[in-house]
């Protein structure tokens, strides 16, 4: 059994559950708590995130929520699973920052009246023609032709001439120079395959979205707990 006085190294405290951890912590035990930081990293992180709507902030309220927590760890009760209790705190962090953030908003009437270059630009700007936009739209549009590309050669020039160009079925059966019921065939099963494909990549890409890597978790840890009171 782990003798409480005496701390764990690395390694020894990547073998405890989160209680243990929570326990060691409260007493101070600096790699008790590295390791709970670690562990639930990005759980965290993607729970602010979500919020937020922004790396750096989410980053931010991170590191703020680890602070409150680690001088809070002695009211922990371990009938609560730790990550409940830590998303809990990092939600109220990020809604707090998200709230300060609304409040620092330029009302409307101020800013439709404000002489301000900057403010009078985006009043004007075409939300759909700006930058982030453009750029989604771009990464869209190349999935959807590597797609495409993909499909079987007699669905693909079939779903090209009815989805991109546009064509009539009947256009689209002179063209080619086949029957209007297999055009229709053709282009059911094409966008079947379209979707199924696309379906794919979005699960793939959910699973890696907001990716935590190891030099933003070791920034986060590293922040920490040079921000810890000795």
């Amino acid at each position: 059994m782990l003798n409480p006085q005496r701390p764990p190294n690395g390694l020894i405290a990547q073998q405890l559950g989160d209680a243990e951890l929570a326990s060691l912590a409260a007493q101070g035990d600096d790699v008790a708590f590295e390791t709970i930081m670690r562990r639930h990293n990005r759980l965290l992180f993607r729970t602010a995130r979500s919020i937020v709507k922004s790396d750096a902030e989410a980053e931010d309220a991170l590191q703020e929520a680890y602070l409150r927590a680690w001088r809070s760890l002695a009211g922990f009760r371990a009938e609560a699973k730790l990550s409940t209790w830590l998303v809990r705190i990092v939600v109220n962090e990020a809604i707090g920052r998200l709230r300060r953030r609304e409040a620092a908003v330029i009302p409307l009437d101020a800013a439709m009246n404000s002489t301000e270059p900057d403010i009078q630009q985006c009043l004007h700007d075409d939300v759909d023609q700006q930058p982030e936009r453009a750029a989604m739209r771009a990464e869209i549009r190349r999935l959807m032709e590597g797609r495409i590309d993909i499909l079987p050669d007699a669905f693909r020039t079939v779903f090209m001439l009815r989805a991109v160009e546009e064509l009539t079925v009947e256009e689209v059966a002179l063209a080619l120079d086949i029957p209007e019921a297999t055009v229709r065939t053709r282009f059911f099963r094409a966008r079947s395959l379209l979707r199924e494909g696309l379906s794919r990549d979005i699960d793939m890409a959910t699973a890696d979205a907001f990716a935590f890597d190891g030099e933003r978790c070791d920034r986060i840890v590293a922040n920490v707990l040079a921000r810890q009171p000795r």
